[in-house]
């Protein structure tokens, strides 16, 4: 989603949605969410918000916020580039992502 970052690649057998996650490298919630995709085989990229420099950090945020029109917390789920969850709640990522 955005080019100017480098994202964390996690390949899985299942590719059914390109999957992007935005967490923080010391969230607990984050952390689980990233197992729960691995665990799960779903092919998903990330990024630890965090770790990257404030103004980029601030950018990300901002075009999160409008894009999605949601206020931004951790972790920060982006389905196919069309679809937004906020925080991690196991029955709602497997509703979005394994139910078809």
């Amino acid at each position: 989603m955005f080019d100017y970052i480098t994202y964390t690649t996690v390949e899985g057998p299942r590719q059914a949605h390109q999957v992007e996650v935005y967490a923080l490298s010391t969230c607990g919630f984050c952390k689980r969410a990233l197992e729960f995709l691995k665990n799960q085989g779903i092919s998903h990229k990330y990024v630890h918000v965090d770790l990257l420099p404030l103004e980029v950090k601030n950018q990300i945020k901002e075009a999160l916020r409008s894009q999605f029109n949601q206020a931004v917390s951790f972790p920060f789920l982006v389905i196919d580039g069309k679809k937004a969850l906020v925080g991690f709640v196991e029955a709602e990522w497997r509703k979005a992502l394994l139910d078809q």
